[in-house]
C-alpha cells in the first residue's frame, strides 16, 4: 500500500507564508510526477503546481511568482512554499503522485488526505 501524508497547513494573515509538505510511504519503487491541487468550498479541485521527477515545474497563473514547488526524491517528499498569500488562496490543498510500486508495473495515481490553508486577517 501507498500513503501520502500532507502537513504544514494552517491559518495565516494576508501577505504571510506557509510551507506544505507531502511525504509518500509504503511499497514504492518509483515516483513520477508530483502535484499540488487545491479545492475551495463549492468549487472544483484545481491544479496549482506540478513537478516532474527530473525537476521540471509548472504553475497555475494565479500562483506564479508566489508559490514554489520542489521535491526530495531521496525522501519521497514534495513541498509547496507559498509566499504573499491572499485570501483567495484559502482552500484544502491536496498532493497527488504517480507511483509505481514494483519494477515493471504501471504507475497509479495516489492522493493525500488534504490540509487546510486559511488566509485571513
Amino acid at each position: 500500500q501507498v500513503q501520502l501524508v500532507e502537513s504544514g497547513g494552517g491559518l495565516v494573515q494576508p501577505g504571510g507564508s506557509l510551507r506544505l509538505s507531502c511525504a509518500a510511504s509504503g511499497t514504492i519503487f518509483r515516483i513520477g510526477a508530483m502535484d499540488w491541487y487545491r479545492q475551495a468550498p463549492g468549487e472544483q479541485r484545481d491544479l496549482v503546481a506540478g513537478i516532474t521527477r527530473s525537476g521540471s515545474t509548472m504553475y497555475h497563473d494565479s500562483v506564479k511568482g508566489r508559490f514554489t514547488i520542489s521535491r526530495d526524491n531521496a525522501k519521497n517528499t514534495v513541498y509547496l512554499q507559498m509566499n504573499s498569500l491572499k485570501p483567495e488562496d484559502t482552500a484544502v490543498y491536496y498532493c497527488n503522485a504517480d507511483i509505481a510500486q514494483t519494477f515493471g508495473t504501471n504507475s497509479n495515481s495516489y492522493w493525500g488526505q488534504g490540509t487546510q490553508v486559511t488566509v485571513s486577517s
